[in-house]
């Protein structure tokens, strides 16, 4: 059976919305939790931030051209649900790196907003965007996630927050490099990662 049409289908474009949802929400409910034992109101900055972020993947466009890749799909899947298996500790290694979850939901306020309805998880062809944080760095919700990572471990630090960071991080860079493989066949794409040359880090990747 070819997996083209199925990976493109409706159900399975459901499926993922559905999962998304109740993954967030499981995520949220226990992050809101922790804010009400600790008064420490970063839990409640990550429930907005991922509230934003569920609220445009359901009202994202339709992509001209989607990934069939079955790596692509899988990258974007993991590398979406992992940060859901970070877990409030109540200790951290440095507690004033909460700072950085502040900066980095900032950072993804500021690039989802720059895409608006050209959110996605898989690599797809949309509206090419080149306006607001997209002039500086290619991948400025990536770089948002990473930021918050980085601040979440320190400043909720465990065994299991340091090894989903590590996890996350790695399957994020994954999905970065695929999908910028798969967005360089479009010319106009591949115009603009010329223009702008890094990444997630201004002068360093």
């Amino acid at each position: 059976m070819n997996a083209r049409p199925i990976l493109a289908s409706r159900p399975v474009g459901l499926l993922a919305t559905t999962a998304l949802v109740a993954t967030w929400l499981l995520f949220s409910v226990a992050h809101a939790r922790a804010f009400s034992a600790s008064g420490d109101w970063t839990y409640l900055l990550f429930v907005a931030s991922e509230t934003l972020v569920a609220a445009l993947f359901m009202l994202r466009s339709e992509p001209a051209a989607v990934s069939h890749s079955p790596l692509d799909w899988l990258l974007a899947i993991t590398s979406t649900g992992a940060p859901f298996f970070f877990a409030p500790s109540g200790e951290g290694l440095l507690p004033a790196a909460r700072v950085l979850i502040v900066l980095g939901v900032l950072l993804q306020i500021g690039g989802l907003l720059s895409l608006n309805r050209s959110f996605g998880l898989v690599a797809a062809k949309r509206q090419i965007k080149t306006s607001g944080l997209y002039r500086w760095i290619r991948h400025p919700l990536y770089a948002s996630y990473l930021l918050s990572y980085t601040g979440y471990v320190l400043s909720n630090t465990s065994t299991g927050n340091v090894a989903t960071c590590l996890v996350a991080s790695l399957l994020l860079l994954a999905r970065l490099q695929r999908e910028e493989r798969f967005l360089s066949r479009d010319s106009e794409y591949a115009l603009y990662m010329r223009r702008v040359k890094y990444r997630v880090l201004p002068m360093v990747f």
